[in-house]
């Protein structure tokens, strides 16, 4: 059974424009899929790299997958800060990141697993992987790029925020060892 929203009384969960690009890739509320949330946990589990590295595999994670896995979510306009990128909800896209993902866990000090991924869709229709999206053991959520290591929000609701809205996420400032 999913958790209870976090909605409060007279005000709904999601910002109108978060909400519309959700139901517009088919989230409802009570959207729940936990027998693929299930797969894809079992899935990463049972990954290991050529080097040794193994997923971790957590509740927040679960739940993220169950309510939002599977959607492919594009923001409505030009966005606040800069422009949104098109992103998907599916860890597999981070299976073979096993060992980046335990790294920044590490610098952390927490468990982080595979969200999905941020999109660019070339001229020809073809989609590729842009930057990672990543979940950790309080459901803090971060996206990961080649131009570094980003904090999209305190939850899952307001990575949804920052990604469809175009917020200027933060960049994350990790030390050394």
């Amino acid at each position: 059974m999913p958790p209870a929203t976090r909605a409060h009384a007279g005000s709904t969960r999601f910002p109108p424009a978060v909400d519309v690009a959700l139901q517009e890739a088919g989230w409802e509320p009570g959207r729940w899929d936990i027998k693929q949330a299930e797969h894809w946990a079992d899935t990463l589990r049972a990954h290991t790299s050529p080097a040794g590295h193994r997923h971790t595999v957590f509740p927040a994670a679960v739940e993220a997958w169950a309510e939002f896995g599977g959607l492919h979510i594009t923001g409505p306009g030009p966005g606040r800060h800069i422009a949104p990128t098109p992103f998907v909800i599916d860890p597999l896209h981070g299976l073979h990141l096993a060992r980046t993902l335990a790294d920044l866990g590490r610098a952390l000090d927490t468990g982080v697993a595979p969200l999905g991924q941020e999109e660019v869709t070339t001229g020809s229709g073809t989609a590729f992987g842009q930057a990672a999206l990543a979940i950790d053991t309080e459901g803090r959520v971060y996206s990961l790029d080649h131009t570094g290591d980003w904090y999209l929000g305190a939850d899952i609701d307001h990575a949804l925020g920052t990604l469809v809205l175009g917020a200027q996420p933060s960049r994350l400032v990790l030390s050394a060892g």
